[in-house]
Formats: structure tokens, sequence, C-alpha cells
């Protein structure tokens, strides 16, 4: 008994970490990168009909092999009566030539990512969002991170996009599983939750665990998360994400 036991655990052990890359392989696309897909995926409402001030996340499986196992993600306002939105994002190419990390409108608000369809995360409206969204652009302004940038385990586009998070609760940020570098720290030890109704203890975002009404029970090892949502039934993988109930 205690053999099969043994038995029964590796194999799930195994099935964890193999789920990743069989199941999400499939995010790696091949061609040139430089011709993919970058126009909007018509998630964001035309400015131009749409006086009232809008707020919305994204998240996109990242550009070739990255995407096997992680998202990019940025964030994207309109105040009210505004023309245009503006994009906020942290970007790892041409930082270690002086580039900034932290860029800014570089695209439209909801274009595809180099040819994946992002996720839309978080989409408020309404005339109490002009509060918000200077909320925003004050946890933008206090990134500590404005010129550093490491794909694992952070600080990258999810470390940024996470500190806005807590920065503005109200958004109720629940990154997905595959936003790698969400769990970074620094060398800040515990933290509240991105969707600001929990906390989290992290370790470099080598190791650390996460409970919140939100995001449910997350473990994170070297930068990958496990985990269980009970607010909305599922479990959460590394590279697969969410398996359960929307």
């Amino acid at each position: 008994m205690a053999r099969m036991t043994t038995r029964l655990a590796a194999w799930i052990g195994t099935l964890l970490f193999l789920t990743p890359v069989l199941g999400a392989c499939s995010a790696v696309r091949g061609g040139d990168w430089r011709l993919a897909r970058r126009d909007s995926s018509e998630q964001s409402p035309d400015p131009g009909t749409t006086p009232d001030a809008v707020i919305q996340v994204f998240a996109a499986r990242a550009v070739g092999w990255r995407g096997v196992l992680g998202v990019h993600t940025w964030i994207a306002v309109k105040p009210s009566g505004a023309a245009a939105y503006r994009r906020y994002e942290v970007i790892g190419w041409g930082v270690d030539r002086g580039f900034p990390a932290v860029r800014v409108d570089r695209a439209g608000p909801d274009g595809y990512w180099f040819g994946s369809r992002p996720q839309r995360l978080v989409d408020v409206r309404g005339p109490h969002v002009d509060a918000l969204i200077a909320k925003v652009e004050a946890a933008v302004a206090t990134y500590p991170y404005p010129s550093t940038y490491r794909l694992w385990p952070g600080p990258n586009s999810n470390t940024f996009t996470a500190h806005v998070g807590r920065g503005v609760p109200e958004l109720r940020l629940e990154l997905p599983p595959t936003a790698i570098g969400k769990d970074y720290l620094g060398s800040t030890v515990a933290a509240v939750t991105p969707a600001g109704r929990g906390v989290q203890l992290s370790l470099f975002g080598l190791a650390g665990i996460l409970a919140g009404w939100d995001e449910g029970l997350e473990v994170n090892l070297l930068g990958l998360t496990f985990g269980l949502d009970l607010n909305a039934p599922a479990i959460k993988l590394p590279g697969v994400g969410r398996l359960g109930f929307p």
C-alpha cells in the first residue's frame, strides 16, 4: 500500500511538471516575430464614442519559447472625454542599452502581442474611474524598478502590473498563474496580493505562498505557480493556467 501511494504521488508530481510543456507548447508561434499580428483585438471601446473613463488590463502569451510558460501583461487607461488611451507596460528589449523598462504608448490598448490575442483581465468604466486612473498613474510613478528588467524571476512586465494592482486594489486584479514575475517582491518578504484582498510571502520570487479572496491559495516554486481557486473553483498549473470555472 505504501509503495502504491509513493508511486501515485510520483505520477502526480510528474504530471504537474510535464503539463506546462505538453499543454502549453502550442503557445510557441513559428515564423518571423517581426511580421506577427499586432493590430487591435477590438476589446477596448472606441474613445470617439465612449466618453466615460476606462481602465483595462490585458495578458497575452509571451513571444517565442517564453510563451510556453508565461504571459506578458499591460495596463491601458482612458480618462473621461479623452481622445485616446494611454498604455503602460514594462518591456525588456533595450534596457541593457539604457532604455527605460517602463514604456508608455508603445502600442494600442488591446493589440495582439506578436500574434497572441490578449485576454482581458480587468475592464472598469464610468465617472468614478477617473479617480482610479490617478491612482494607476501614481503607482506607475512609484514602480521601484524603472530601469531594471530580468526575465526570471523578475522584475519584469508582470512584476510591474502586480505593483500597480497593489496600488489600486479597487481593480481587484487577479493575475493568471502564468504571469511569472508577479510574485517578485525584491527584498520585501510580505505584501498584499495584487487583487488587494489577501497576503503573500515571497523569497525573491523563487519561493512563496499566497492566500487571497480573489486568487485563492497559490504556491510559488522557482517562479512557477501551483494553486487552488475556491471562489471560482479551479486548479492552477504552470504554463496551462486555470483549469476549471472561468
